[in-house]
């Protein structure tokens, strides 16, 4: 059974991969996580634009307690870092070493009562 926290961070991922969507993303997959190895954690959206594999970091917050905040904050150089190796892997899972790729993140902060999301998207971290 997932946790609350979990279920308020898959809204958010459904919401960012339809605001992908609307901008002409092709979402290849949702969650991944490098099941060979070592764990090295998880990548939330793996996608297409053109040609370019997109990995992207969702971070989702509440909208009437966060509103001023910047969900992407919480995007350190360690996160970076970490889902470059997560990116590998999958990569190297794929075949697809030879491929452009780069990294996106989308903020998504929830408004639960009013039915509404506000959403901010950084193309290449």
């Amino acid at each position: 059974m997932k946790t609350a926290r979990r279920q308020f961070g898959d809204l958010g991922e459904k919401a960012a991969a339809t605001f992908l969507k609307n901008l002409g993303y092709k979402i290849i997959e949702f969650n991944f996580q490098n099941n060979s190895g070592r764990m090295l954690g998880e990548i939330d959206i793996i996608a297409k634009d053109g040609r370019e594999i997109v990995f992207v970091e969702v971070k989702t917050r509440q909208m009437e307690k966060y509103a001023n905040t910047l969900p992407e904050e919480n995007i350190t150089y360690s996160k970076l870092h970490k889902l470059s190796r997560i990116a590998n892997a999958y990569l190297r899972q794929k075949g697809w070493e030879n491929e452009e790729y780069r990294f996106d993140a989308v903020s998504v902060w929830l408004d639960l009562e009013g039915k509404k999301a506000k959403i901010k998207h950084i193309s290449h971290l």
